[in-house]
């Protein structure tokens, strides 16, 4: 039988066997101290029952002791069958020693892989002593029917204790290996929630990204080809306006990409307000663009300012996510944020009145289904409604505190 690697994979019995190993020289040191004392054994009769005994402890050191820890089948086979003979010979020598029997039927079901194995070595040591004990009576009937009930009695305790060890250890090892399996399981468990984690931290920091940095860089490309165009028109005032837009914007950028790798709330946020910062969105997008933008308010200016941060943010999200796409597929010439309080929550509605598009060919874009991602582990719901020359509007809807824990 393989063991397993597991802390549970070791054989339940190889956990107690230093118990055995203190009853069997026990019963050994008993057995050789009383037959010293004085009886009617002769001298070579003490001699061949020490020898015999001898004989046994070294067979148990040597291999009935690692056959127990390893579960090796030949090396336990022998073992028994050293144990069966030595302990008959001792009880032919020196009846009083038939309780060496007690040590040794448990070591053979204790040894076994199945009962039908543990239930022939029983047998064989029964025989043996009972064989033994006929050889000390003299071979007479008399003693045959003497030690016939005992026989019996000692086969039928035998058995008892042989099935019950033998279910024992078959329960404890069927528990061990669950416990191991589940063991298993659960570091299987924590590997996945682990890599979910991960996986979900990365799908974070690319939103984050895409939200900040590559929107950041995208005006400063738009900013440096306008300054560029101005340029070589000359017009060096307009160019010097472009330029510090150009600053503000490298710097607002690199003021959330520390702000990124510290996991803090975004720059703009934790300067002003939500609706400031979507105002200066604004205006800033309009200088860029040329596009018209306009933020109102369905609801009280310090209600907004109330706002969760996680959900002023998530907020803030949409709308420049909103924002980089009109700036790149719109062509739109106006621009409507609105903010919303409603009984189903908070939310922020950006419509432009550019060339639209079929809503489900936009299922590839990352910046939407980043978006969505964001939006719907807040416990909310993006809606997009467009349609190719009608312009486009983007709803975001979270829930407030109460209905997301609901």
């Amino acid at each position: 039988m393989e063991l397993g690697s597991g802390p549970y994979a070791e054989p339940v019995w190889t956990r107690t066997l230093l118990a055995w190993h203190i009853v069997f020289w026990a019963l050994l040191t008993v057995t050789a101290v009383v037959s010293l004392l004085p009886n009617e054994l002769t001298g070579r009769e003490h001699v061949v029952l020490l020898a015999l005994l001898a004989v046994l402890g070294t067979a148990y050191a040597l291999i009935g002791s690692p056959a127990m820890t390893t579960r090796r089948r030949p090396p336990s086979h022998g073992y028994r069958v050293i144990a069966i003979l030595c302990v008959a010979a001792v009880v032919a020598i020196y009846p009083q020693a038939v309780f060496l029997m007690f040590i040794a039927s448990p070591q053979i079901w204790l040894l076994a892989d199945r009962a039908r194995d543990g239930v022939l070595f029983s047998l064989l040591l029964l025989v043996g002593v009972g064989t033994g004990q006929l050889y000390g009576a003299g071979w007479t009937l008399s003693a045959f029917w003497n030690i016939l009930p005992w026989m019996i009695i000692s086969l039928v305790v035998s058995m008892l204790l042989g099935i019950w060890i033998d279910r024992v250890i078959a329960q404890s090892q069927q528990r061990a290996d669950l416990i191991e399996e589940l063991e298993s399981t659960r570091d299987e468990l924590a590997g996945a929630h682990h890599s979910a984690g991960v996986m979900a931290e990365r799908e974070r920091m690319a939103r984050e990204i895409h939200d900040t940095l590559a929107q950041g860089m995208t005006s400063i490309v738009m900013l440096a080809q306008t300054a560029s165009v101005e340029l070589s028109r000359g017009g060096a005032t307009a160019v010097a306006g472009r330029l510090s837009a150009i600053e503000d914007t490298a710097r607002e950028n690199l003021a959330e990409a520390r702000a990124l790798v510290a996991a803090f709330t975004p720059v703009a946020l934790s300067e002003a307000t939500l609706t400031e910062v979507l105002r200066r969105q604004a205006e800033r997008f309009a200088a860029e663009t040329g596009v018209d933008v306009q933020v109102t308010l369905d609801m009280p200016d310090d209600e907004v300012a109330s706002l969760p941060q996680g959900q002023q943010v998530v907020l803030l999200r949409a709308a420049q996510e909103s924002l980089a796409n009109v700036r790149k597929h719109a062509g739109a010439t106006s621009v409507l944020i609105t903010l919303t309080m409603s009984a189903d929550g908070v939310g922020i509605s950006v419509s432009d009145d550019g060339t639209g598009f079929e809503p489900s060919a936009a299922a590839a874009g990352y910046g939407l289904a980043a978006m969505r991602g964001r939006v719907e582990e807040s416990g909310g719901s993006v809606q997009v409604e467009s349609a190719p020359g009608r312009g486009t509007r983007v709803q975001v809807l979270i829930p407030s505190a109460g209905q997301e824990s609901s």
